[in-house]
């Protein structure tokens, strides 16, 4: 196999505006190499929703934030798009961050950072959409909604909306470093 000549679009600013583009980029991509199996972050469903649209027929994994993420006992992830994205096929999955659950609670609670904020952080030099992909990419596999052993396009953002895709090799989160980030589709230039 010969050198690998591919596309790679840096976004002048972070953020939802830049959604439908990276959809559309990641499914060029998606297409080009012939991954089905798609991840992509969504807080409220928004993303999800339009992820859904986009990449029917894919096996699309929508991750929503953990159940308290922002306050006890509430779900950011609204009920009317998880039903829209299942009705497209697609799943949701909501689950404990594989970069920083209990490291967060051990911060709280005594002020000190853990190995998985410390991975989180080094993620972030690249953006915070790159950290979110790989995160997302070991919670799917850890669900078993993607395989290891198949190569996966995932979508992240740096809050709201998605502005960040990547190809990669997913892992289970304890064998998180054979984790590989195999192509940038896109991404803010910060």
């Amino acid at each position: 196999m010969g050198n690998i000549v591919c596309k790679t679009v840096y976004f002048e600013k972070p953020g939802p505006k830049n959604t439908e583009e990276t959809l559309k980029l990641a499914k060029e991509r998606a297409e080009e190499l012939g991954i089905q199996n798609i991840v992509v972050a969504s807080t409220t469903g928004e993303t999800g929703v339009k992820a859904a649209e986009v990449f029917r027929g894919y096996n699309l994994v929508v991750v929503t934030h953990v159940t308290g993420f922002k306050k006890p006992n509430v779900q950011q992830f609204l009920p009317k798009n998880r039903n829209i994205i299942e009705t497209n096929g697609a799943k949701t999955l909501t689950t404990t961050h594989a970069l920083g659950t209990l490291g967060r609670a051990v911060n709280k609670k005594f002020g000190t950072i853990q190995v998985d904020e410390i991975a989180a952080n080094i993620f972030r030099l690249f953006g915070q959409g790159v950290k979110v992909t790989c995160e997302i990419a070991c919670m799917a596999a850890d669900a078993g909604l993607i395989r290891t052993d198949e190569e996966a396009i995932v979508i992240g953002g740096s809050g709201d909306g998605a502005d960040t895709a990547v190809v990669l090799k997913p892992s289970n989160t304890h064998a998180f470093f054979d984790l590989r980030i195999k192509e940038i589709t896109c991404k803010p230039r910060l």
